[in-house]
């Protein structure tokens, strides 16, 4: 069955959500790897690339690093473009030219949105509009606005009524780990933490316990078609070497989770994001209190439509 995804607007422009991952670039319909490289030409192999003020981009070509302040960063703004074009595709719009106003809805971690949240709209919002083509089309964007919002709680602001008791949510992303606790559906701000811990991590424990303990590299691909699946198909003792590791990754994050209180006696925990799968794989754990969310496009829905909601409550109160 193809998904059905709700689509918002507000005062004539569509709201496009845009989870900017260290690892994937999520839409509500589309997900990328967040790499991108610049040619003065257009590419001859590569079909998957953007034009735009004057240069080719070709989108998903190397790995891009950790940055932690995203708006420093230009590679993360064209990326961002290359989200949107490819979500007004799945939405429809593939004449010659497309014309969209838009409303793009984005976010940080919680305890960076207060302190970065301005800077990163005014990142965003450098340019009023901008022409990008993709695949022999053009598309001309016009931006009415930016809204920033929390990572990790944006995900499940549609069903927080779901959400009794104490929870733990744990947002686990290529470069980072977002962590809150929700009592009854409410975010405590106090305790949310952002950790280095994303599966990057993981990433590199197998690459240098392969290394050390056979003299051999895998391959960058090879390590991520074992992350995304969670399926080892190698030979003995590579095998059990990135199954060790993999163990081992999943361990410090339940330790990191009892760092900040967590007791699975006591509360539930939710994992969600790209680690989620090896957690449910890999992790021991209690399965009465651990819920999973592998929906990798989950914040990018949820900022369309917490997005949503705060602008119709922005309109309503008088305010724009």
């Amino acid at each position: 069955m193809t998904e059905k995804i709700r689509e918002y607007s507000m005062n004539g422009a569509l709201i496009i959500g845009v989870d900017n991952g260290y690892g994937n670039m999520k839409t509500a319909r589309r997900c990328f790897k967040t790499a991108i490289a610049k040619y003065d030409s257009a590419p001859v192999l590569s079909r998957d690339y953007i034009e735009y003020d004057g240069g080719y981009y070709v989108i998903g070509e190397g790995r891009k690093g950790f940055v932690a302040d995203k708006q420093t960063d230009d590679d993360n703004y064209v990326l961002t473009l290359v989200a949107i074009v490819k979500e007004l595709e799945a939405r429809g719009m593939t004449d010659s030219v497309n014309r969209a106003r838009i409303h793009l809805a984005a976010g940080l971690p919680l305890k960076w949105v207060q302190a970065q949240r301005e800077d990163f709209k005014r990142y965003m919002l450098r340019n009023s509009s901008v022409e990008v083509g993709y695949k022999d089309r053009l598309y001309c964007i016009e931006f009415a606005g930016c809204t920033v919002m929390p990572q990790c709680y944006s995900a499940v602001t549609e069903n927080l009524k779901d959400f009794a008791g104490v929870t733990l949510l744990a947002d686990i992303g290529n470069g980072t780990m977002n962590l809150m606790y929700l009592n009854n559906g409410r975010p405590m701000e106090s305790k949310a933490w952002t950790e280095k811990l994303g599966v990057f991590q993981c990433f590199q424990k197998i690459h240098n316990m392969v290394q050390d303990k056979t003299g051999d590299n895998l391959m960058d691909d090879v390590i991520d078609n074992i992350l995304r699946s969670g399926k080892i198909e190698l030979p003995e003792p590579h095998a059990s070497i990135v199954e060790k590791a993999i163990c081992d990754y999943v361990e410090e994050i339940f330790q990191k989770l009892r760092d900040h209180e967590y007791n699975e006696k006591l509360m539930k925990v939710y994992f969600m994001g790209g680690g989620a799968r090896l957690v449910e794989q890999f992790g021991n754990y209690n399965p009465d209190t651990t819920i999973f969310n592998h929906d990798i496009r989950a914040n990018a829905k949820g900022y369309e439509y917490y997005c949503y909601m705060l602008l119709r409550h922005q309109s309503k109160s008088g305010r724009r």
